[in-house]
């Protein structure tokens, strides 16, 4: 009883300061703080929605050429940290020629073949679990109109209109 009135006290006494510490703050205070707020809970989410796609079984993306250079060859690479390692891995990358590259990329191709083959299968199993909402859609995001697309758009347009005016009037 007694830890439940202190409890009653702190909420009403952490109630006031918020308000007042609420109330000195700016417009453009309040808008920077509700931002910040809503980018954390969308970080939160992205977490929790990839955690889910770990549980679920997503196949993890595939690998490319110079990330499966960089695994085959980042403990024999000189450096004192991972990161010097990782740029001295860069520079050699970039000084390889294209037939030196060819068996890493060759590799990457077909760790892009197993990724697509593993994805199918696992958008079958969600769709029969009834988790079709995890499954990311194949549209593709509209491209931005040209003028001379718009050009036409609107010429057609006044074309139909004069069609649909000479039926009207026959």
């Amino acid at each position: 009883q007694a830890y439940e009135e202190a409890r009653k006290m702190d909420w009403q006494k952490y109630s006031e300061q918020l308000a007042a510490y609420k109330a000195q703050l700016s417009p453009a205070q309040a808008a920077a703080l509700k931002e910040e707020r809503k980018k954390r809970l969308a970080k939160r989410r992205s977490f929790r929605a990839k955690r889910e796609m770990t549980v679920l079984g997503k196949p993890k993306r595939p690998r490319s050429g110079f990330n499966i250079f960089v695994s085959e060859n980042f403990q024999a690479s000189e450096g004192a940290s991972p990161t010097a390692k990782l740029k001295q891995l860069f520079d050699t990358w970039q000084k390889l020629s294209s037939s030196q590259k060819q068996p890493y990329l060759q590799l990457a191709e077909d760790d892009k073949v197993r990724y697509k083959n593993e994805m199918k299968s696992w958008e079958a199993k969600m769709v029969e679990l009834g988790r079709g909402d995890l499954i990311g859609s194949k549209k593709q995001r509209p491209k931005k109109k040209t003028a001379k697309t718009k050009k036409a758009k609107a010429s057609s347009r006044e074309s139909k209109a004069k069609s649909k005016l000479k039926k009207s009037e026959e």
